[in-house]
């Protein structure tokens, strides 16, 4: 989702800045600034959502309710799907093969096959609202799915059946990210609550002290130990990030104040042999901001 204001402009741009960016607006100039490369737009409308499918794909999704898989170093898009009747929501991809998904304002979830039609391979209807969470289970054989319409759902990705439907009243879902290597699902929710689902028997295994603000979005570390959430904000209140931890204490280790509005995504970033490690967080303030994890300083 961080890529996705970008890609929604009429002339999409991809800067190379070798300046140090810090959270607060300031820049460490390091070098020379290169000239910005204009890409042909991917799609008609606002990109909603963006993900990684290969270290040099990524699938997005929009308002003109296509799904483009695109290569994102020159902008060419090699197949674009089409069967969703409204907006798309949210995309993501399955570890290790050529499936995309896509959530929509049709109230359905879709399954893709890389280098396959353009229409859809499996449906997987059910929910009454927007879809607004969806995520892959780490061995790419179940499907879990959140809605405005308070319910969270597992599906067999081979069947489409669905296996199991939970509901929790005000539970108005915004985000899902499946722990790397586990059964457990992570959700942030309008309710201002972060919950952890456990997929097996589609139960809340725990749920974190509501914030302050609604959560918009969260990531999981590739360990799995650690989970990010956002929260929405106005004028300076709110806005912030949240790391907490999944696996000992569960408690909330720190927070990363910076954004003046919603912050909309958050994203653990690839540790680089003599880098601290990082995370990434975007805003409707017009902003991605960098910082160190593990003392939420200004990257």
């Amino acid at each position: 989702a961080l890529l996705s204001g970008a890609m929604g402009k009429l002339q999409s741009k991809i800067s190379f800045h070798p300046a140090k960016y810090r959270a607060d607006g300031s820049v460490e100039e390091t070098g020379r600034v290169r000239a910005a490369r204009q890409l042909s737009p991917v799609h008609t409308d606002a990109v909603a959502a963006v993900a990684a499918l290969t270290p040099d794909l990524c699938v997005s999704g929009g308002r003109d309710k296509s799904v483009a898989v695109c290569r994102w170093r020159s902008g060419a898009v090699l197949q674009r799907f089409v069967g969703h009747q409204r907006e798309v929501t949210k995309v993501t991809s399955a570890r290790d093969s050529n499936r995309v998904f896509s959530a929509s304002r049709d109230k359905t979830v879709m399954m893709w096959e890389l280098h396959g039609t353009s229409g859809p391979s499996q449906r997987f209807p059910g929910h009454d609202l927007v879809v607004t969470g969806l995520a892959v289970s780490p061995d790419a054989s179940q499907l879990c799915t959140g809605s405005r319409d308070n319910t969270v759902c597992k599906w067999d990705i081979e069947s489409g059946e669905c296996l199991s439907r939970a509901a929790i009243s005000r539970n108005l879902v915004t985000h899902l990210c499946w722990v790397p290597g586990e059964p457990y699902v992570v959700q942030t929710s309008e309710d201002k609550t972060i919950r952890v689902w456990d997929s097996r028997q589609l139960q809340v295994a725990h749920a974190f002290p509501a914030q302050r603000h609604i959560q918009t979005s969260c990531d999981v570390s590739p360990d799995g130990r650690l989970c990010l959430s956002t929260s929405s904000g106005c004028a300076g209140e709110g806005g912030e990030a949240t790391l907490w931890d999944l696996r000992q204490t569960r408690d909330r280790l720190r927070e990363y104040k910076g954004h003046f509005q919603t912050t909309t995504s958050c994203v653990f970033l690839p540790r680089g042999p003599a880098l601290a490690p990082s995370i990434a967080t975007a805003s409707h303030d017009c902003t991605v901001k960098v910082w160190e994890r593990d003392t939420g300083g200004r990257g």
